[in-house]
Formats: C-alpha cells, structure tokens, sequence
C-alpha cells in the first residue's frame, strides 16, 4: 500500500513540494469535499483533479472537465447546466448540462475566476444543494457530483475588484491544494525531462535519446515561466532539431541557455530590446566576463527595469500590469516582492 507522500501515477516529481501534494490529494480524494486548486499556468492542475478522481469512490463514475474560460457567459450557462427546447434561438433540441452528466462523478471546473458575477449564484446553489434548472426550464434536477476547481490567479485579488462572490470563495476552498511553480521544484526537472524524452521515443517510434549533463545544468538553472508545460515543448523541440542521438545545449533555446534575455511580456514595451542590449552590454563591461558569466545578473535588472515601466503606465494597477506583461497576477507579485517595487506598485 503507498504512502500518502508517495508520488501519484501520470504526476512526475519527488521533490518535498510535490509530496505535500500527493499527501492532501490522497487524504482528500475518499472524501466528497470541494477541492480547489491553484497554481499557475501549466503546473499539472488537471492531473491532480483527475488523480482526485481516480483514488475517489467515483471513480468509475464519469470525469467531466469544464474551461470556463473559453465560453461566453450564455454558453457557459447553457454548457453546464443544459436547456430546454427553444428556451434560445439556437436551442432547437434539449441539451444534458455538464453537472447532470457527471451524476455519480466529478465535475472539474477550470479557470473558475473566468465565471460571470451572475453565473456564480446559481453555481454556488448547486454547490449548496446540489440542485439546478435547465435554461429556460422550471423542473428542478438534483444531482450527486463533486466539485474540483481549478484558478491560475489570486480570487482574493477578484474578490476585492468585485467580480468574484466572497461566498462562492468560501465555498470552493474547503480544501484548497497548491500546486508549486517548477522554479519551486527544480530538484524534479531531471525525472520530467527523462519522462519527455521517453515518450517522445515512444510515440515517435525513434531510439531513447541521450540528454548531455551541458543542457541538463541549463534546464535546472533556467526560470521556467510557462512551468512543465514550457518544458515539455521545449524538450520535444529540441529532440526534432537535434542532428544526432543526443540532446546537447546547443539544441536548446537561446535564453534557456543564458545567452539572451527571457521575454516576460508581450507586445511594444517602449524599446525593451534596446534596454537589453544596453545592459547587457553595460553588465559585460563592469564585470570583465564574459557575457554567460554574467547572464543571471543582467536578466534580472532587464527584467526588474521592464516590470518598472509597465508598473508606471498601468499607473501601479497590478492585474492590467500583469496582462500587459503576459504573466500571471502570482507572479507579478512574487517579482514586485524580490525586486522591492511595492511603492510603484500601489
């Protein structure tokens, strides 16, 4: 029998973070508790809801999976609680919504913070009473499902801004389960890029590659903004460019290898690439090094000088500095705290 800290099978990692995770999930899964996982983007949240699913007494019920994020709020409503026959124009047949086809199951409800201020009150009812109408319907379905939620930003921060209920908050984290950043776990990236490089074989039909110890040490040194997701595209990247049966450093990108800046933004920044170039440059002159020795140094004040200059045009505003930046509201924070910008930021 494993122990609760025992790594969970299509989860990789060993590291103490990622144990802390297998040991809430198998403690929580025989239960029927809400589950509310956070985390940033590509850190394995839907793994872990389906692992909640799978060591759950449901599971042989059905694992039915929701982004709420990528409808609109009338199909999301209708998406998951069904209509009725012409309750809309389009709705020329009755339709099962996503809860009552998880009766008996699991409903994973992704990006959560995504879900409109109204939509949320009679999600929080089925949450509460575990009952629910079609769209354009007056019978009352009842239905016996759990809840696993997922968000990739901070619900206080929508709390506060007004667009998240403070009830249905408390609703969903019952049990909250976070999961770490790769940066937070690098002692795992040997065992996921081995895992990559397996199943690339496999599904590829092609001979196990070798990963040289050169572009194993940029892999671990380097910052993982997009997490295991990043890695693993990168991993098969450089396993199709690769001209031998090896992955050496020289397959992998530039700015994993330190010898260009990593892009925390999208879009115009106001001549960002020559405010690289100028302190990479100034970076080289003061150290006497070259430019890889003083990689670590030179990135970190690009990107606190970038993050700068978005916080002044936002006007401090964090969630729009975040959006304009391409990263996360977690993340912001974290880099407001390490680069002390908290008087910009307000």
């Amino acid at each position: 029998m494993p122990l609760e800290s025992d790594p969970i099978s299509g989860i990789i990692g060993n590291s103490a973070a990622m144990q802390e995770v297998y040991r809430v999930t198998r403690k929580v899964a025989p239960t029927s508790a809400t589950v509310l996982l956070t985390g940033e983007t590509g850190t394995g949240k839907e793994l872990v809801a389906r692992a909640l699913h799978e060591l759950s007494n449901r599971r042989t019920g059905p694992f039915i999976r929701v982004n709420c994020g990528a409808l609109s709020e009338s199909l999301l409503e209708s998406e998951l609680f069904g209509h009725i026959k012409g309750a809309f124009t389009s709705a020329v047949e009755t339709r099962t919504g996503r809860f009552e086809a998880a009766h008996g199951g699991t409903v994973f409800l992704d990006e959560i913070n995504s879900v409109s201020y109204q939509l949320q009150v009679k999600l929080l009812r089925v949450l509460q009473e575990q009952e629910f109408e079609r769209v354009g319907d007056t019978k009352t379905i009842r239905v016996d499902c759990r809840v696993i939620a997922a968000t990739n930003v901070d619900l206080m921060d929508v709390i506060q801004q007004g667009d998240f209920r403070e009830d249905l908050y408390y609703r969903l984290n019952v049990i909250p389960i976070y999961l770490p950043a790769l940066r937070e776990r690098s002692d795992d990236i040997p065992a996921l890029v081995n895992f990559f490089v397996q199943r690339y074989a496999e599904e590829n039909a092609t001979p196990l590659a070798r990963v040289t110890s050169s572009a194993l040490k940029f892999l671990t040194q380097y910052d993982w903004p997009g997490n295991v997701r990043e890695l693993q595209n990168y991993i098969e990247r450089a396993l199709v460019l690769s001209d031998s049966d090896e992955v050496d450093s020289n397959d992998l990108p530039q700015h994993v290898r330190g010898l260009a800046p990593v892009r925390i933004g999208r879009g115009d920044l106001n001549d960002t690439d020559s405010l690289c170039s100028a302190l990479v440059a100034q970076g080289i002159a003061e150290s006497g090094e070259d430019s890889r020795s003083v990689h670590s140094h030179v990135v970190n004040r690009v990107e606190r000088e970038v993050i700068l200059q978005v916080l002044r045009q936002c006007q401090g505003v964090q969630t729009r500095t975040a959006t304009r930046l391409g990263i996360n509201r977690n993340t912001l924070h974290k880099k407001i705290d390490e680069y002390n910008l908290q008087d910009e930021s307000r």
